[in-house]
């Protein structure tokens, strides 16, 4: 049997929502020749925010060198923010990456590791201007490039994201081949899927609704930029 030539790395983690790592798995699981690893401290079941539990099969110490690292998102990210043992270990592990990736806020845990000063990105709209305060240029879009990252917003645009790095890694034929396998054809029912789409009165209810949590998000947001200010200023 040949050797895969690509190694794919999604990083799990206690909270992450599932179907930020799940939508980008089936995607590149689909693409020939390429392993994918999901990597997380210990080879323990990990709890999704919604219960699902998922089994990594590699831990960071035995991660081995990967052609594309992704980090999902999901409430356990704001845990990540102040989690340096995983901050360290996708610094490492980005080093040598091609493409350096995230869903969601995952987006937000490549900023707090410092991996996205200067460049632009994007994350779930709830969230999507706290990439500015980690040095990150927000960009209001279903998926980002800029250089060697790639960065899909909120949950469900983790398909979409998966596809665009296909196309990047074996050309839009393998990802056009992928969608249609998969029949990726959205036909939501209805037109609130995004700020731009959804009635002012169901917004502005959801962002009340999620008001307290928001704040949560900040503060940690907060943390993670102050330490890599003063980071900076250490080695300035």
């Amino acid at each position: 049997m040949s050797q895969p030539t690509l190694h794919i790395g999604l990083l799990l983690f206690p909270g992450l929502t599932q179907l930020d790592l799940t939508g980008p798995a089936e995607v590149f699981a689909r693409l020939p020749g390429t392993c994918l690893h999901l990597i997380w401290k210990t080879l323990d079941p990990v709890a999704s925010d919604r219960g699902l539990s998922i089994l990594p099969d590699t831990t960071f110490q035995d991660c081995p060198r990967l052609d594309v690292i992704c980090i999902p998102g999901g409430p356990g990210q704001i845990d990540l923010m102040d989690d340096a043992t995983t901050l360290d270990f996708i610094r490492r592990i980005s080093a040598d990456c091609r493409l350096v990736t995230s869903v969601c806020t995952g987006s937000l845990v490549l900023g707090a590791a410092g991996l996205l000063d200067g460049y632009r990105a994007t994350c779930h709209w709830s969230s999507l201007d706290q990439l500015a305060l980690l040095g990150a240029l927000p960009v209001e879009q279903r998926v980002v490039r800029d250089r060697n990252r790639i960065s899909g917003a909120g949950v469900t645009s983790g398909i979409d994201f998966a596809l665009s790095v296909v196309a990047e890694l074996a050309g839009e034929d393998s990802a056009q081949a992928i969608q249609l396998q998969m029949e990726y054809d959205p036909q939501p029912p209805f037109t609130a899927g995004s700020p731009r789409s959804a009635p002012p009165a169901l917004l502005e209810r959801v962002r009340v609704q999620s008001a307290s949590f928001i704040e949560r998000r900040r503060q940690a947001t907060l943390r993670a930029a102050q330490r890599l200010s003063l980071a900076s200023d250490l080695t300035s």
